[in-house]
């Protein structure tokens, strides 16, 4: 059986991974084996936002730039390891948006080099990013912005289920089936793997990624722990709140990361 450490094996050092935002199925216990192998500069991109699991793996060291529309830890304040990091310079920050990163999330899964998108020009954003081109609208002869594609190598992800024959039910979370279609491989975990075709039962397939976008999933109850996943178990409060005030220095962040990677 597979198992979230042999996932982690599969993510070589300099991989580009997407990665969910806390809302939406964070592999947590992937993350503690890429950490606990001492993985290293990782570019990560948010689905369009990161949170606890992106700031535990750059507080860790296993990163070296992150391409997001935002990074923090909601209700709770600043993501603390990448605000340290980025005063430092220890990590690169490719400013983003939320419809720009699924807009190259779109061209990539479409297969093209990039993709036309409307509402960010005029803003400072747009001088942040020399790869955005601005172009004449052949349509329109207005200006469009061009984004090109956003190919990760890996999308790493938790749901709730899979099933016997290599399906994953992602339900409403289509973000994730995206960024499935965008990257070149899906390594998932999840809570439970179903002895049936989820594809062959429409009620569930609308929710479902096909097997042929999956390179593997693991069985891994809790995976999303502690930010919860959606229809399954709620975020533990009690240790996000515990991380958000140990992480505010080095030594509290290394104290919470060696309890957190004792405690599995």
């Amino acid at each position: 059986m597979t198992t979230p450490a042999d996932l982690a094996a599969r993510i070589p050092d300099g991989s580009h991974v997407a990665l969910a935002p806390d809302y939406s199925g964070c592999s947590l216990v992937t993350s503690r084996e890429l950490i606990r192998k001492g993985a290293k500069n990782l570019h990560l991109t948010g689905l369009p936002q990161l949170g606890l699991q992106a700031d535990l793996l750059i507080g860790a060291g296993c990163v070296a730039s992150i391409e997001t529309a935002a990074i923090s830890l909601g209700d709770l304040g600043i993501a603390p390891a990448f605000e340290r990091a980025r005063r430092s310079g220890t990590v690169r920050i490719v400013e983003s948006t939320c419809p720009a990163v699924h807009a190259g999330l779109t061209a990539a899964e479409k297969g093209v080099s990039h993709l036309p998108l409307a509402g960010v020009i005029g803003s400072d954003l747009v001088s942040l990013r020399p790869d955005w081109r601005i172009a004449e609208d052949p349509f329109t002869a207005g200006q469009t912005l061009l984004v090109p594609a956003i190919r990760p190598d890996i999308l790493l992800c938790h749901a709730a289920l899979g099933d016997s024959r290599g399906n994953l039910w992602i339900g409403v979370r289509r973000e994730l089936m995206l960024a499935a279609h965008a990257a070149r491989r899906t390594l998932a975990t999840v809570e439970e793997i179903a002895d049936r075709d989820l594809l062959a039962d429409d009620v569930w397939a609308a929710g479902t990624i096909p097997a042929l976008y999956i390179d593997r999933i693991a069985l891994a109850p809790n995976g999303a722990a502690p930010v919860g996943l959606r229809g399954r178990y709620p975020a533990d409060r009690s240790i996000l709140q515990a991380y958000a005030e140990a992480a505010r220095t080095p030594a509290g962040f290394s104290r919470f990361l060696d309890d957190w990677l004792a405690d599995a």
